[in-house]
C-alpha cells in the first residue's frame, strides 16, 4: 500500500461527548458510511452517499411508519427526539424533499462531532438543537407535527423521564389529530418495562385498539432474547395492514402485534407516573456492543 492509498484510506474518529466517548467508525464496504457509537453501544449507521439505505433494522421499521404517514412524497413537519448521527432525517429530506424537520438531542458536544463529519447537506430542511428531549417536547405548540419520532438514549438506556405517563400525554398533545408517533424501545420477558409503555400510551391516545401497536422481530416478541422494538401510536388509526407488509418483507422479517395480541402483552400493566420513573433495563452484556 502506497502513502497517498493510505492517506485517502478513512480512519475511526474517537471523541469525549457529553454522555461517554463516541467513536465513528468507517465501513470498508461502502467508502463515505460510517457507524456512530456511544461508550460501544451502536447509536447510528448512516451513509451520507446513500440516506436511503438504512442498515439498523429497527430504524428500517421506524422508516417504514414515515412512507405510511402520507402520500408518497408529500413533505412533513416532523419532531426528532434523539438525533445520533441523523440517519432518518436524512432519509427523511431524501424521500419526502421539503418536510420541516427538528431534531433535539441533549449532547451538544455529540451534535458537533456529527456535524464536523458528517455535515447535512445544504437545503435539506433539518435543524438541529441542544436540549432536553421533554423540555422540548414541552415547548411545542398543541398539534404542531406530522410525526414525532423518539428515540432517545442514555448510552443504552432510554432516560427515566422519558417513560412516563406525562412524557406520553406531552407527545400526544404535540401530535397533529392524525400525527403518528413512533419510538424505538427495548426490553426482554417479562417485558415489565415495555408493558408499562403500552399501558402509558394507550392511557395518552385512547383505548381504541386501532391507535396503538408494536413492531419487532418473532424472537424478541416471543421473549426469547433481548432486543428493540417500536412502538407506534395514533389518534387516528394505523395503517396496520401496509406497516405488516412492509415489515415482513424486510431482510429481518418482523410481525406487528396489535389489538388482542397487544391487551395480551400488555395486560394489568400500568402507566408509570413520575414518582416511580426508572430507566429502561439495561441491555444484558454483549447485546449490542461494538468492539
Amino acid at each position: 500500500m502506497d502513502d497517498e492509498t493510505a492517506q485517502q484510506e478513512p480512519v475511526p474518529v474517537r471523541r469525549t461527548v457529553d454522555q461517554g466517548t463516541a467513536r465513528l467508525l468507517p465501513d470498508v464496504d461502502r467508502p463515505r458510511a460510517r457507524l456512530l457509537t456511544v461508550d460501544d453501544a451502536p447509536q447510528s449507521y448512516v451513509d451520507p452517499g446513500d440516506p436511503t439505505h438504512l442498515e439498523f433494522e429497527y430504524v428500517r421499521r421506524i422508516a417504514h411508519v414515515l412512507d405510511c404517514a402520507a402520500a408518497p412524497g408529500a413533505p412533513l413537519d416532523v419532531l426528532h427526539l434523539g438525533g445520533g448521527a441523523m440517519t432518518l432525517p436524512r432519509y427523511l429530506a431524501a424521500t419526502r424533499p421539503g418536510s420541516r424537520q427538528e431534531v433535539v438531542d441533549a449532547d451538544r458536544a455529540l451534535i458537533g462531532l456529527v456535524a464536523e463529519h458528517l455535515p447535512l447537506p445544504p437545503g435539506s430542511g433539518i435543524e438541529v438543537r441542544a436540549d432536553d428531549a421533554l423540555t422540548a417536547l414541552r415547548d411545542r405548540p398543541p398539534g404542531a407535527v406530522d410525526v414525532l419520532v423518539a428515540d432517545v438514549f442514555g448510552g443504552s438506556r432510554v432516560p427515566a423521564h422519558l417513560t412516563t405517563l406525562a412524557y406520553a400525554r406531552a407527545a400526544a398533545a404535540a401530535l397533529r389529530p392524525e400525527g403518528f408517533y413512533v419510538a424505538n424501545l427495548a426490553d426482554a420477558a417479562p417485558f415489565g418495562f415495555l408493558r408499562s409503555q403500552l399501558a402509558g400510551f394507550r392511557a395518552a391516545f385512547g383505548d381504541d385498539p386501532g391507535r396503538l401497536c408494536l413492531i419487532a422481530e418473532p424472537a424478541v416478541l416471543r421473549g426469547r432474547r433481548f432486543g428493540n422494538t417500536v412502538l407506534v401510536a395514533s389518534r387516528a388509526g394505523l395503517p396496520v395492514e401496509r406497516l405488516a407488509r412492509l415489515a415482513a418483507g424486510d431482510p429481518f422479517p418482523a410481525r406487528v402485534a396489535h389489538g388482542a395480541a397487544l391487551e395480551r402483552l400488555t395486560g394489568r400493566a400500568r402507566p408509570v407516573q413520575e414518582s416511580e420513573a426508572a430507566p429502561s433495563p439495561r441491555p444484558p452484556e454483549g447485546s449490542f456492543t461494538v468492539g
